[in-house]
């Protein structure tokens, strides 16, 4: 017997094909001496071919007839779809107005939860897609005595992912996986999705079962190698990525990855040729950042220029790339291109207060610590900070939300969370739980946080009007120095900004600088800067920002000391600064953040697995 897909020769009680394991569904064998009769018979003249034709279009004609009338009858269903979906649309966009007009939801919460659950659906419906075209190779790899239970368990799964149940899905893969651990593809479908899922540890586990049964798994070693590269172990990570580019040496994912290897370990030519080759595959902005990265290092200003110059063109948004361009140009000498890639890098992320150490300030050195959160809630939010820190921000937002719901009136964990909303752009959840600690009445110094963190919250939405009604608010509300200097500094921040009342703004921030405690003197100072440099006074900007940055160094105060002095016409000293911003914002950790990014890109994964099958 003869597979349909790949055309081996199969024994006749095998039910999947050895070679490529999909289902035995239609099977080919030599023609029998009967069939040899049959086909001479009509050869004879037992019929007429004529009639034969006539028959043969007679019943295409009505099959295009009934398929005509069908695709009528699909179309009509799908106008009726199509309205139906409006209407029902209208309703939801009706109701969450009411909802937010009665102040039962935050302004766009209904949106952004709408979308966060719109974009796991997706996601899940991606990973039932893959499970379904990967289910007949994985069950044709079994080949234990429990086939039963195991395609009861690949059911189970498939069930699950219709249901957009994927925990369960997994939890069922798992079983199967028990029940053959030397199944390569199970393995590497489980490794796949922790992977997406932000469990690198658990991913490497799946991978490296993987490479026991199957060495040269193309995915699976692409995967290992980036896994090691994040846990810092280049030297194994640039193993298995050799490996991977001797697999696919004209790949775009292993040639990507291993440049990024050779740049964070400073291999910056060979670094360039691989990221060239990977570019020239696919030029997406995360792997012409990295090219533009290693040339600029490598002293190659007018590629870099160039391929950082695509990269914007591709993404405007990509800050990264167009601080890097303004060194490039600030190299070149061209300072005027430079300034302006600054203020454009400055516009996508303007310079924030460094909340963490504030409420680091406000917990051990005030005399009203932030209040205790209960045990039980304080699991969830070290779960929380730990899923933070490694990037993981689904799992970071479930585990704050589970701690709020056992400690729903906590004023720090409504803090924290809020924090960790601003660290993710979602500026209108943490308006949302600032607002609620402000309603609690707390303290003084937790109502100066809240309102300096609700400021940034209404900041990032361009709302800066309102956020200086909320810095006056604090001032009315609160008489300590800290107050006044959380108050005036926002308030200052804002107007600078809004360039509109730059005279005020100036005054706002002095008296930030007068009322200000020593701990807190960087803030006010970089203000004054910034207010200064706004009113094009770039000899005080200078003078402020510098202090600033000598007190408290910060990227932002760096960045903006580094425009003041080019403005200045201070060339080689604003290289310097600038130089060094960019090195206090974590270059390495970029890498692999940009690493990351391209191999979680679910759709390049799925279109590489598509082009290998086609092969």
């Amino acid at each position: 017997m003869y597979c349909q897909a790949c055309g081996a020769l199969n024994p006749e009680t095998e039910e999947y094909c050895s070679r490529c394991h999909q289902k035995l569904l239609v099977l080919s064998g030599a023609a029998t001496a009967e069939d040899a009769g049959f086909e001479e018979d009509l050869g004879e003249g037992g019929f007429s071919f004529d009639d034969h034709l006539l028959e043969r279009i007679s019943i295409l004609e009505e099959a295009v007839k009934r398929t005509a009338e069908t695709v009528r009858q699909l179309m009509a269903t799908l106008h009726k779809q199509e309205r139906s979906i409006l209407v029902h649309q209208a309703g939801l966009a009706t109701l969450s107005e009411l909802l937010e007009g009665r102040r039962l939801l935050g302004n766009g919460e209904w949106g952004d939860r709408w979308e966060e659950k719109m974009d796991f659906q997706l996601l899940a419906l991606e990973k039932r897609e893959r499970f379904v075209e990967l289910r007949d190779r994985i069950a044709g790899l079994y080949r234990g005595k429990k086939r039963k239970l195991f395609n009861q368990f690949l059911q189970d799964a498939e069930y699950a992912f219709f249901a957009f149940d994927v925990e369960r899905a997994l939890s069922a893969l798992e079983g199967a996986y028990r029940l053959d651990r030397h199944n390569f593809e199970l393995a590497h479908f489980i490794g796949e999705t922790h992977f997406n899922d932000g469990d690198s540890d658990r991913a490497l586990h799946y991978f490296s079962r993987v490479l026991d049964s199957a060495q040269d798994h193309y995915e699976a070693v692409v995967y290992s190698g980036v896994i090691h590269h994040e846990r810092g172990d280049a030297a194994r990570a640039e193993e298995l990525l050799r490996r991977a580019v001797a697999l696919e040496p004209e790949a775009f994912l292993p040639n990507f990855s291993l440049g990024a290897v050779y740049a964070s370990t400073g291999k910056l030519s060979r670094a360039a040729a691989l990221l060239e080759r990977a570019v020239d595959v696919d030029p997406v902005p995360q792997a012409l950042f990295l090219l533009g990265n290693c040339l600029f290092e490598m002293g190659r200003l007018t590629r870099a220029i160039r391929a950082l110059e695509e990269v914007v063109r591709h993404d405007p948004a990509h800050e990264d790339a167009h601080h890097l361009l303004g060194l490039a140009y600030l190299d070149r000498r061209w300072n005027r291109k430079a300034l302006a890639a600054f203020r454009r890098a400055q516009e996508l992320n303007p310079k924030r207060m460094r909340y963490l150490d504030l409420v680091s300030y406000l917990s051990g050195q005030a005399k009203s610590p932030l209040p205790e959160v209960s045990d039980s809630a304080r699991d969830w939010l070290v779960r929380a900070e730990e899923a933070l820190m490694a990037n993981r921000q689904e799992r970071a937002l479930s585990s704050y939300r589970r701690a709020l719901a056992l400690d729903p009136d906590n004023p720090t964990l409504m803090i924290s969370f809020a924090l960790a909303c601003l660290q993710m752009n979602r500026s209108r959840e943490a308006e949302i739980l600032t607002r609620r600690v402000l309603d609690l009445e707390p303290g003084e110094m937790l109502k100066a946080t809240a309102c300096a963190t609700l400021i940034e919250a209404l900041r990032q939405e361009g709302r800066l009007r309102e956020g200086n009604h909320i810095g006056e608010r604090l001032l009315e509300e609160g008489g300590s120095g800290f107050a006044r200097t959380i108050a005036y500094y926002e308030m200052a921040h804002n107007l600078a900004e809004m360039e509109g009342s730059l005279d005020q703004a100036l005054e706002f921030a002095r008296l930030s600088l007068d009322s200000s405690p020593e701990e807190l003197k960087q803030f006010p100072l970089a203000a004054l800067g910034w207010v200064h440099y706004k009113r094009k006074e770039y000899g005080r900007a200078v003078d402020y920002l510098s202090k600033s940055s000598d007190l408290g160094p910060s990227a932002g105060t760096l960045t903006h000391l580094g425009m003041a002095l080019i403005a200045a016409g201070e060339d080689e000293r604003a290289r310097k600064v600038l130089s060094r911003a960019r090195d206090l914002e974590g270059r390495e950790a970029s890498l692999q953040q940009r690493m990351m990014e391209c191999m979680k890109d679910t759709s390049r994964l799925v279109e590489r697995v598509e082009r290998r099958s086609r092969k």
